[in-house]
């Protein structure tokens, strides 16, 4: 935990659990919210500090949630899937009715330990199959959501115009020495500016629709049966709100098809895994499909250069600015990942006609 270890006895009894606890464990690897596994005698609980810096609206990002997951549930219930204790998450309410409480400082919720599973960190074409099937089959069940039934846990997160306001902002005010020292990524980012607005634009002319998405598409946001390696379920649903389906299909393969690593610097490292976008495209395929519109199939290999160069603005808006939002582990890291986040650009704009094969296949 990154703050002062919880009276855990204390937060489960507002959840109606007043069990013996036989062990508490730090959980997962999340860099936002603080994680504790809790197993009592009969149960076992995910207990979760909700970093409310980040999520400013606790109250509508658990209705979020809430919605989603009773959504879920309906729809397995609907087709008749079996053990759907373990296809979605449950999250207890308190006796105020809410699915979070509130200590005077601090918010927290309690779900359901997930018996039996496990989530990887490693990517494999196997698991990258899987996964396309996961989050497929996740913006499937919620296609049907009502628009404006959500609402945005962080406004503006993979909007492109407003990451580009960003940028020139910290063009205007950042450190001079710093905007001097980078001025040849400066011009490649606003050569490419218009090209990667593209999606609010076609929102704008009614040509894109909104859907729901998870917004952090990685493997390890995926729950396995331990045993046979079957995807149970989508996890970590903070993120989960109104978007274009380009951000789901993009964001995995920028971060699960790179052949190097995100903070990379060797640069002959990073490129385009073509195996593992193929395998990732034919597992979002057979599920997306029957709900997918023309347009927004034939933008999906454009989301993954989409959410790349966008997250190169986002690394070196940070470096501009003195780095303010990503932390780092030395002076130039967010440079060094602008520089990686970049060549993998090139490598995906080299490699568009390759992605859509894979797409229509």
């Amino acid at each position: 935990m990154t703050q002062t270890q919880p009276n855990v006895v204390k937060l489960l009894k507002p959840f109606g659990i007043d069990e013996t606890i036989v062990s508490i464990k730090n959980f997962g690897n999340g860099h936002i919210n603080d994680t504790l596994k809790v197993e009592t005698v009969n149960n076992c609980y995910i207990l979760q500090r909700i970093n409310h810096l980040i999520f400013t609206d606790v109250d509508k990002l658990q209705h979020n949630i809430e919605i989603v997951t009773s959504h879920i549930r309906q729809k397995l219930e609907e087709t008749g899937e079996k053990d759907i204790m373990r296809k979605v998450l449950i999250f207890l309410p308190t006796n105020q009715g809410k699915t979070y409480y509130f200590d005077g400082e601090n918010y927290w919720r309690v779900c359901h330990f997930i018996d039996n599973s496990c989530s990887y960190d490693e990517i494999t074409p196997p698991l990258s199959y899987e996964a396309g099937k996961a989050f497929g089959k996740f913006q499937k069940l919620l296609s049907d959501i009502p628009d404006g039934t959500l609402t945005e846990t962080i406004p503006n997160f993979h909007n492109m115009e407003f990451r580009l306001k960003q940028f020139y902002e910290a063009l205007q005010n950042g450190q001079p020495n710093r905007i001097e020292e980078v001025k040849n990524l400066i011009d490649a980012i606003e050569q490419r500016a218009s090209h990667y607005c593209l999606q609010e634009k076609l929102y704008r002319e009614g040509k894109l629709i909104k859907r729901i998405n998870h917004c952090d598409t990685k493997v390890n946001n995926i729950l396995f049966d331990s045993q046979t390696n079957e995807v149970l379920c989508v996890i970590d649903l903070d993120t989960v709100m109104p978007g274009f389906v380009l951000s789901d299909f993009g964001d995995f393969i920028r971060t699960a098809g790179n052949t190097g690593a995100e903070d990379d610097p060797n640069l002959d490292r990073v490129g385009i895994n073509l195996n593992i976008v193929k395998a990732y495209a034919k597992g979002y395929m057979e599920e997306a499909h029957s709900f997918l519109t023309d347009t927004e199939r034939d933008l999906l290999p454009y989301g993954a250069a989409l959410l790349t160069y966008m997250q190169t603005v986002r690394f070196l808006t940070d470096y501009l600015n003195g780095d303010t939002y990503y932390k780092i582990q030395y002076p130039t890291h967010n440079l060094v990942r602008t520089k990686a986040q970049f060549k993998l650009l090139q490598s995906i704009e080299t490699h568009l006609e390759d992605i859509a094969s894979f797409i229509n296949a």
